[in-house]
């Protein structure tokens, strides 16, 4: 879908209405002044074989920002024509994800290109920002590329800003000794590794803009950009960094709390062992007097001989036991 496409000739926008796209194209062959600005919004394969065969493009280059890349990058074809591919970025409050997109944009002397996809990737603040801005705009198609860069890596820095709130509850909640869902952490470095994949690689590609447009008025616009994207790729990755480390503590949390678990489920089975075995001997003794054997009947009759052999039998073992449980009591303390 074509969303705008403008002449700009000394630094200003010639009409209100958009161009044809053979209005813009014919810029290319008259040779006259200015420049065509040319925004499109996931153009469908047949609008884009008419951007192709209207303004020269080469065929791969087309084929290129029909897929989403994982790095931006920088190509260069013939006539002077480059295509500079960005990935954008954009925190979504309600999920709590980064959502990406990708801009490609095509430059040339006569005319710039931009194709957009994915929600993340809105050009009308950069346009209307040039536009008020005449004394770049006069500058040609690599101030549009200017603006475009700005407002991309500029819009980074939101981002950086939410994925450290995460990270810093997940931190707090690790850190305090209680154990964070892994889930949570895997998918926040998942996030930030796709976001350092977004960023980082652009510092080449603009490492290269910059060489190539050193003189002139641009220069310490792309230069001041430049630094910028410095600063949020150092961010970026220490994010990354801080994610590891805290995945690592998570890690040594939940084994902690399952040694806590097992010494808490071995002291219960310890008392249930202590108690089934306090009770074996009643179970013996209970078991043993009730057997209805002649022998039992005839001689054990009286007081006295309940007490020496039933309460008896059953003192006894648990003043065995007792002395067992003693002694390796003893021999654990001292072991320890």
């Amino acid at each position: 879908m074509i969303i705008d496409c403008a002449l700009y000739r000394d630094g200003h926008r010639q009409q209100e209405a958009a161009l044809s796209l053979e209005e813009a194209a014919s810029l290319r062959h008259d040779g006259s002044e200015g420049f065509a600005w040319l925004g499109t919004f996931e153009p469908a394969p047949d609008e884009l074989e008419r951007i192709r065969d209207s303004f020269g493009l080469h065929e791969l280059a087309v084929e290129d920002v029909q897929s989403f890349h994982l790095r931006p990058k920088m190509e260069q074809y013939d006539h002077g024509i480059e295509l500079v591919i960005l990935r954008t970025a954009r925190y979504d409050d309600e999920r709590e994800e980064v959502d990406f997109g990708e801009i490609s944009v095509f430059i040339a002397p006569t005319f710039v290109i931009t194709v957009r996809q994915g929600v993340a990737s809105e050009l009308h603040t950069a346009r209307t920002n040039l536009e008020a801005r005449p004394e770049l705009l006069a500058e040609g198609s690599p101030a549009v590329l200017w603006a475009i860069l700005d407002q991309v890596i500029k819009s980074y820095g939101p981002v950086v800003a939410e994925l450290e709130r995460d990270i810093e509850q997940v931190e707090s909640t690790v850190f305090a000794g209680e154990a964070a869902p892994t889930e949570r952490i895997y998918f926040l470095r998942r996030e930030v590794t796709n976001f350092y994949r977004a960023v980082h690689p652009l510092l080449t590609v603009l490492t290269t803009i910059e060489r190539t447009y050193r003189e002139g008025p641009l220069a310490p616009y792309l230069h001041d950009v430049h630094d910028y994207l410095r600063l949020i790729s150092d961010e970026v990755a220490a994010q990354r960094d801080l994610l590891a480390t805290i995945l690592e503590a998570n890690m040594a949390v939940i084994s902690v709390e399952q040694t806590r678990l097992g010494i808490r489920q071995g002291q219960t089975i310890e008392r249930l062992t202590v108690l089934a075995t306090v009770f074996l001997p009643l179970t013996f003794v209970t078991g043993f007097f009730g057997q209805n054997f002649p022998w039992l009947v005839e001689h054990l009759d009286g007081f006295g001989r309940f007490v020496l052999l039933g309460i008896g039998g059953l003192v006894v073992p648990l003043i065995v036991l007792w002395g067992l449980l003693r002694r390796d009591r003893r021999r654990l303390d001292e072991a320890g």
